[in-house]
């Protein structure tokens, strides 16, 4: 199926308004355990299943997948990918920073994204090829060209199965980050990581995991700001991708080198 990114973006707005009204308005709700360190919220619900009714009505070709109840059909390979709430820990405790990420793959290829901070007043949104916006106004990466130039933020630490494991790379990558660059932030959102990317509030960020509707929205933000992303080798980045590591370009390779650094600490003390 051929589709015009940029057609479905208005369509992807709106869906994205809904969302950004259901979490501005509601509590959190009961929070429910997902697994260790892990919750969702009936806000998390609320919204995943009024974005998924809407859009199943707006385009029924395109399947769909959310984080909390999964697909509801493969789309010929083109899917939307929501993460109703990225952020929820800093949801449930009044931290503002979270948010609504709504995104368009199409064969594991991000074309289109739409993230919503609804307590900031931030809206960002991009489609293939037509650059990247923030509230309505086009967005540049940084030209940050030297890593102790560099405001980098990195992913939360692992929790869940195999926490320990993931952990060991973290660590020593904090370590070799905050010898090099300027200062390492951890916002617990991967959609305000990927849009500060593209914003050039901060200047990279590097999350060693790539779940889709953490990431389809940002990846493409970032990209049509100007930010190059990658998985953790350098590659360029898919939904298949291991990490996703976001960075104006004149720093990437540095910051590609660094976490293979940390992933050969992390084996030096198994």
């Amino acid at each position: 199926m051929t589709v015009d990114a940029r057609a479905l973006l208005p369509i992807a707005e709106q869906a994205v308004t809904i969302a950004s009204e259901i979490v501005r308005t509601r509590l959190p709700g009961t929070v429910t355990t997902k697994g260790d360190r892990d919750m969702v919220t009936e806000v998390d619900y609320a919204v995943e299943r009024a974005v998924r009714e809407f859009l199943s009505r707006e385009t029924p070709e395109i399947g769909f997948l959310g984080e909390e109840e999964g697909i509801s059909s493969t789309g010929n390979g083109l899917m939307w990918a929501l993460d109703p709430v990225d952020g929820t820990a800093n949801f449930t405790h009044g931290i503002p920073l979270c948010g609504i990420s709504l995104g368009l793959v199409d064969h594991d290829r991000s074309i289109l994204g739409v993230i919503d901070l609804p307590f900031l007043s931030s809206r960002y949104a991009a489609a293939e090829g037509a650059g990247a916006t923030a509230n309505g106004q086009p967005i540049n990466a940084s030209g940050t060209d030297a890593l102790d130039a560099a405001i980098v933020s990195v992913g939360d630490y692992a929790v869940g199965n195999g926490a320990e494991a993931k952990n060991r790379v973290r660590l020593p990558l904090n370590y070799q980050l905050a010898t090099r660059v300027q200062r390492v932030r951890m916002f617990g959102s991967a959609a305000v990581d990927l849009a500060w990317v593209a914003e050039g509030k901060t200047d990279a960020c590097i999350m060693l995991s790539n779940n889709p509707w953490d990431t389809a929205a940002g990846v493409l933000v970032a990209r049509e700001a100007g930010a190059v992303v990658t998985d953790i080798d350098g590659s360029p980045h898919t939904t298949k991708a291991r990490a996703t590591i976001a960075a104006t370009p004149k720093i990437l390779a540095d910051l590609v080198e660094l976490v293979a650094g940390a992933e050969k600490d992390a084996n030096r003390t198994l």
